[in-house]
């Protein structure tokens, strides 16, 4: 590029925005110097770039070391994206000190908060576990009547998730479903790992009414069908496992993964329930092939129960299915 005098400015910051992303600060800083050897001005946005790559770097030194230098000049003054750049960067090292502090500077310079602005502050104060601070950015994106966006909800979740919020997860599945009609794979796999977790049953029959009701995605259904059968089948409640694998298969749904197939088989062994395991093996069979860890499960299940019929059964649909 510097070759062939090339002055396409655009070129320089797409460069230096890929030092930002293998974070290499010092190559950044390379193509920033021989830019200016070569007698190419330094822009604002050049050097926003160069904070950017430095903060990626975990290299803050550097980074408002620049900032004074753009403060002191009249050519590249510090702009909305350079303050923008630093709670970005600040908010990805989860230093929510720096990050505020940043954020108090932009609003003191006079620029306004953008989307992108909480989003980056409720993500870093999820990432330092600042709860606190992650609700009043919150608070205020709701004051200022800007439109949230998933990410910013997806990490209010997380923190509602970690902190056992129960009531305060169902409300913010509500404002999602009103908002975008929609809620992300992403944040039902965070509220079916809670409600697993913390046994809550009645919570997460309610989740799959609402997400039938409200026609979300096959990924979605699939996911909280999934999590109801699997807490039923470690609570040993055989008749709610069944009762919930019919009506999965019923939506047209078929298990997700061999481990969920295997929670069930062992379900039915520890109650002793085999006749009802063979009708269930038998009901599956159209919308799910057994693999040979799920075989391997009942070959050990049979033998530990001493079903040596059944185990013989078992072993010739093995080799029968081509199963080694």
């Amino acid at each position: 590029m510097l070759k062939g005098n090339e002055r396409d400015y655009d070129q320089y910051l797409y460069l230096m925005s890929l030092c930002a992303k293998i974070r290499n600060a010092s190559l950044a800083m390379h193509v920033f110097t021989s830019m200016e050897v070569h007698g190419i001005k330094p822009t604002t946005s050049l050097f926003n770039s160069l904070i950017h790559a430095c903060l990626s770097s975990k290299d803050s030194i550097t980074a408002l070391s620049l900032f004074e230098i753009m403060q002191s000049s009249e050519d590249y003054k510090p702009n909305d994206e350079t303050y923008e750049t630093f709670i970005i960067g600040f908010s990805s090292l989860g230093n929510t000190d720096a990050m505020k502090s940043w954020y108090s500077a932009k609003k003191a310079a006079g620029y306004c908060a953008t989307l992108q602005t909480y989003e980056s502050l409720v993500s870093g104060c999820i990432k330092a576990r600042d709860f606190d601070g992650a609700d009043r950015f919150y608070d205020e994106i709701k004051s200022t009547g800007i439109m949230t966006s998933e990410t910013i909800l997806e990490n209010l979740l997380e923190g509602f998730c970690r902190r056992r919020r129960f009531n305060q997860v169902k409300e913010l599945i509500k404002s999602c479903l009103e908002v975008w009609q929609e809620i992300s794979v992403k944040m039902v796999e965070k509220v079916v790992g809670l409600y697993s977790e913390h046994g809550k049953v009645e919570e997460m029959e309610e989740l799959l009414s609402t997400v039938v009701e409200s026609g979300q995605a096959v990924t979605v259904l699939s996911q909280v069908n999934s999590g109801i059968i699997r807490m039923y089948a470690t609570l040993n409640r055989l008749d709610d496992v069944e009762y919930s694998v019919g009506r999965m298969l019923k939506q047209g749904l078929s298990f997700r993964c061999v481990d969920d197939v295997e929670k069930v088989i062992c379900c039915y062994f520890r109650v002793e329930a085999y006749d009802r395991l063979d009708l269930f093996l038998e009901h599956i069979k159209r919308s799910h092939k057994l693999t040979k860890s799920t075989y391997d499960s009942l070959v050990a299940g049979y033998r530990r129960a001493g079903l040596s019929q059944r185990l013989d059964t078992v072993i010739k649909d093995m080799e029968l299915a081509g199963v080694r």
